[in-house]
């Protein structure tokens, strides 16, 4: 068997979990890819982009980052290093250095899914099930909508306002996934994002979670940007 040269990290975004990814790692398998989705605790920046850093330490190779979400600032902190070789976004932030996620979206107005998130009294945001449905994955059944509900991981309210202090896509080849029936993110704030980071740009017609909807095409341009270069 041969040694493997490139792995992806897998992070997830908020009111997720690494279980978002289960259809898209057996296709890279099948390509001969290492897989490791990463369980973030939606703490803080600093203890997502930690326990992403142990995962780009055991991978094999060169690293391949893939933040959906929330998960596209973690990767946008921590991606800037010798090991990864290039950044996928999933309809996710990418902030410059000195900005957080919600200073990116203050041009835009409140999406459908944003409006809806409700707190806890810790300050954790999550979805109630018909919320989710509607907004997250509503493309999806309601079997698996229903799933990913009791699943999601509420997500610290004040990672939103974390400032990330490097921005890795200025260094590294970047690829973006548009989500083009996004209720989370606009779909405007996406394919602006992606302009402005100057990232090779993919639609898809989904909803905020391509990876579980439509798994094969967000499979494919994992497997692109790891054989660039």
């Amino acid at each position: 068997m041969a040694p493997v040269t490139t792995s992806i990290v897998l992070v997830h975004g908020a009111f997720a979990d690494g279980s978002a990814w289960n259809r898209v790692i057996p296709l890279l398998r099948a390509e001969g890819f290492e897989a490791i989705a990463v369980q973030n605790p939606l703490t803080s920046l600093e203890e997502d982009v930690a326990h992403v850093q142990r995962a780009i330490d055991r991978a094999a190779g060169r690293v391949v980052l893939v933040g959906h979400s929330w998960g596209g600032a973690v990767i946008t902190q921590i991606g800037n290093q010798e090991k990864v070789k290039a950044l996928i976004y999933v309809a996710a932030f990418a902030p410059a250095a000195g900005q957080s996620p919600n200073d990116t979206l203050k041009p835009y107005p409140p999406s459908p899914g944003l409006s809806s998130v409700s707190v806890d009294k810790a300050g954790y945001l999550f979805l109630s099930p018909d919320s989710l449905a509607r907004n997250f994955a509503q493309d999806l059944p309601p079997e698996e909508t229903a799933l990913l509900a009791a699943t999601q991981g509420p997500v610290k309210a004040a990672c939103f306002g974390t400032r990330v202090t490097a921005a890795a896509w200025e260094s590294k080849p970047s690829w973006y996934i548009v989500a083009t029936q996004d209720r989370m993110l606009p779909p405007a704030f996406l394919r602006d994002t992606a302009t402005r980071i100057g990232a090779r740009t993919v639609e898809v017609e989904t909803s905020h979670i391509p990876h579980a909807s439509k798994p094969q095409a967000v499979a494919a341009v994992i497997a692109e940007a790891a054989r660039a270069g």
